[in-house]
């Protein structure tokens, strides 16, 4: 019995996905649990399996082209089955646009053409098909799916100077790959429009962004607390760790030591890790860190699950290829959801101080601004240049009042400054 394959919800936060690239094509035999598919999400390139044995039958959602939750996409059955009925249930693809009527000239006498130069044929124009944007270059229309227009984008390239391979001559992802491993000529000049703007779709890391802030910088009521730390005792501290754990490939980083102090900060205080339900304070048993990363879309948090009971060293290396994976867009569900705090630090683009916006539910997060030497007072009341940093702490004030997000940085700020306290 022929089975529809529609596309599959791969992260909790995903409304639909795009085709990056088929691994099956028509005819194909497919078994259950085999990878049919690889799927652009909101937050990373995934492969989709087969629910069903038999012959890869019809392909109805072609590479670089999106598709809503639970559409279908495909039908798998035997290879003499009748899938009419099935066919049938799929979406009608948006009718083409009707070319443009050139106004008639005013008749008048036609002149005599020689044999041996007939007329040149007008040049093809393809009409869209769903999905798919169409540029116009200077002898027509392109037709190009969003993804590879959006590497095409990113890459610099010139879809005039690429051939497409697709139905119609259409640009796919196979073209723009192919183009960038061809040895590069002259950069070409970037075509504008000619009021001096372009439009590119936003990817669906973009979009859930932009979800995402909205739900939480006008709904959640933000307040902000910030501290500065001294960080001589940490950076001797990593220089050390660095050193004893070289030949093992390991390298700590600032951010590495400030999770494990956020982490031991959060155990003394389960306020400020905690979440807003609606209705009630979510307290959290375990130390989830989401830890920011910035990737070509936008922004992704990996999460270091029970950060409180991890070394530094391990955190190091867990957060190293996390992020990794982030950037490739391989991270798994269940390692970018879940965060009970979160992290975010911009130190290593010399920005000194920001603020964060809250990741909901969660309560709180953590803004990490750059380590530089500053010229203090030290107790003696004598002048000495210092390792300093930054740091503000975004609260959820229906969960966090001021007084327990202040006690929180004072416990983070002992834990930096005399890391000794974070294992006594």
């Amino acid at each position: 019995m022929a089975s529809k394959v529609i596309m599959p919800k791969l992260s909790p936060t995903m409304e639909e996905g795009q085709i990056a690239r088929w691994l099956k094509k028509e005819g194909d035999k497919v078994s259950m649990g085999e990878p049919l598919a690889e799927i652009d999400t909101d937050k990373a390139t995934m492969e989709m399996q087969a629910l069903a044995n038999g012959v890869l039958r019809k392909i109805l959602i072609g590479e670089g082209e999106s598709a809503p939750l639970g559409q279908l996409i495909a039908v798998i059955g035997d290879a003499n089955e009748d899938i009419a009925s099935i066919l049938a249930e799929a979406p009608a693809a948006a009718p083409a646009a009707p070319a443009k009527k050139e106004p008639e000239p005013e008749a008048k006498q036609p002149e005599p053409v020689k044999a041996e130069e007939p007329p040149p044929p007008p040049p093809p124009q393809p009409a869209p098909t769903n999905g798919q944007q169409t540029v116009r270059a200077d002898s027509g229309r392109m037709i190009v799916s969003p993804l590879a227009a959006r590497m095409a984008a990113d890459s610099g390239l010139d879809l005039r100077s690429i051939q497409g391979s697709g139905p119609n001559g259409r640009i796919i992802k196979r073209d723009i790959e192919a183009a960038l491993t061809k040895p590069k000529a002259a950069a070409a000049a970037v075509t504008a429009t000619a009021s001096g703007y372009r439009d590119e779709p936003a990817t669906q890391i973009r979009q859930t962004i932009a979800k995402r802030l909205v739900t939480s910088i006008g709904p959640v009521p933000h307040f902000f607390l910030t501290v500065e730390i001294d960080m001589e005792e940490s950076m001797r501290l990593r220089g050390r760790i660095n050193e004893r754990f070289a030949d093992k490939g390991v390298k700590v980083s600032p951010n590495d030591l400030i999770i494990k102090a956020v982490a031991a900060a959060l155990r003394k205080h389960p306020w400020v890790n905690a979440s807003w339900t609606g209705e009630a304070i979510r307290f959290h048993d375990q130390v989830h860190i989401g830890v920011a990363v910035a990737v070509d879309e936008g922004l992704i948090t990996p999460v270091v699950r029970d950060a409180d009971r991890k070394g530094v060293a391990e955190i190091a290396t867990e957060v190293r290829e996390l992020a990794g994976r982030a950037r490739e867009k391989k991270l798994k569900p269940e390692e970018y959801t879940g965060s009970t705090f979160s992290l975010s630090n911009l130190g290593m683009f010399g920005i000194e101080e920001f603020t964060a916006v809250i990741n909901p539910p969660e309560a709180a997060i953590l803004a990490v601004g750059a380590i530089a030497p500053k010229v203090v007072v030290d107790p003696k009341g004598e002048m000495a240049v210092r390792q300093r940093m930054r740091v503000t702490l975004s609260c959820d004030h229906r969960v966090i009042d001021g007084a327990t997000g202040a006690q929180f940085l004072e416990t983070l700020k002992g834990y930096l400054e005399d890391p000794m306290l974070m294992i006594a």
